[in-house]
């Protein structure tokens, strides 16, 4: 510690210590024995000593103010930084979409081009291929993730011996960065020393180097597929695992003894009351899939071609290579809604069902 560090310190007790008084001495004490302050009444000599040093002017307004008050003075400064990083570049984003500004000509004059920005994006053929391919993407993984998932939480939920380990075993692929998961998957990916285009080989007979998982155009986008659905299917699981613990086991002792079958049980008892949970997986890797963007930077970068060209990196690509920043940002803004609208609706539809 610094001499003037120490200096403060030592200010700030000996202050403390004259403003508060000689320690509280419990009653009991007797004449010789060792003197014992306890924590809590250090604490209310601090606190006496911090109340007795606010000006008064100060502590006449805090005495003013609403238990609302208060609490809307605590939590300000995070609604404020929120606001800054948030809703402040929302604002900026929907300015810029009505302009010709560049990010690389700062100094240029910036023009209103009204909706043109709006009309390019909603016409160019190439933002609707990249579309389609996110919602390929979308499509299968979510389905993938949502089966396989469900599946294994049903089946870690039977608790069998060392379904804990297990459990954890699963769950090592979402503790990874995805850039350890993608130079990983890449590397496996390989038709000269890839293990995937080994056991492919060993399975099917076919010759390694004929395996091309990045480089060919059929197979690339499956092969991103199976790396997010190896990574967040645990995700998945996780929050299916949640909606059934969640289900009482008395449903299940009356279903037995109304003679209920074990797949009569899961159809008409596990699948209703687990469906929100399995819904809410599926809303939040919809919408994290829609961005999906640095696996597949790392593993095609969007090729061959455009093949596996999603949303998010023509989006980049037009903003940082054309440097058309506002035809990216009126790209972004139409993306924004479309995932707000679709999940406003989404959100309803699983309050219905939490409803039922």
């Amino acid at each position: 510690m610094s001499g003037w560090t120490h200096n403060i310190l030592a200010r700030m007790a000996a202050r403390i210590a004259k403003t508060a008084g000689p320690p509280r001495v419990s009653h009991t004490q007797r004449p010789g024995d060792t003197l014992n302050i306890s924590s809590s009444s250090m604490v209310e000599q601090a606190a006496d000593a911090t109340a007795r040093a606010t000006p008064v002017s100060v502590a006449r307004r805090v005495r003013g103010l609403s238990d609302r008050a208060i609490a809307w003075v605590f939590i300000a400064p995070t609604i404020i930084l929120l606001l800054a990083i948030n809703i402040f570049p929302l604002i900026w984003a929907i300015y810029l979409s009505f302009t010709n500004y560049r990010a690389n000509r700062p100094n240029a004059p910036v023009q209103n081009v009204g909706l043109n920005n709006y009309e390019r994006v909603l016409t160019d053929p190439d933002i609707w291929q990249a579309m389609q391919t996110t919602a390929h993407f979308v499509f299968w993984t979510i389905l993938l993730q949502t089966v396989i998932g469900f599946t294994l939480a049903y089946l870690i939920d039977r608790k069998f011996r060392g379904h804990a380990f297990w459990t954890t075993l699963i769950l090592i692929p979402m503790m990874l960065s995805p850039a350890v998961v993608g130079n990983f998957w890449r590397f496996l990916y390989e038709p000269q020393i890839g293990l995937f285009a080994y056991a492919v080989s060993l399975v099917t007979g076919i010759p390694t180097a004929d395996i091309q998982m990045l480089g060919s155009v059929t197979l690339a986008p499956w092969a991103i597929i199976i790396v997010d659905t190896w990574m967040w299917t645990p995700y998945v699981m996780l929050i299916c695992l949640a909606g059934l613990r969640s289900i009482p086991d008395y449903i299940y002792e009356a279903a037995e003894v109304d003679r209920a079958s074990a797949w009569r049980q899961f159809w008409s008892i596990t699948v209703p009351m687990a469906l929100p949970f399995i819904m809410l997986a599926v809303l939040f890797r919809g919408i994290e899939n829609f961005k999906m963007f640095d696996m597949v930077t790392l593993l095609t970068g969007g090729g061959p071609g455009s093949t596996t060209e999603v949303a998010s990196i023509t989006l980049k690509r037009a903003a940082f290579e054309s440097w058309a920043t506002g035809r990216a940002s009126a790209f972004a803004i139409v993306l924004f809604v479309a995932v707000f609208g679709l999940a406003n609706i989404y959100v309803k539809a699983l309050n219905r069902v939490k409803q039922r």
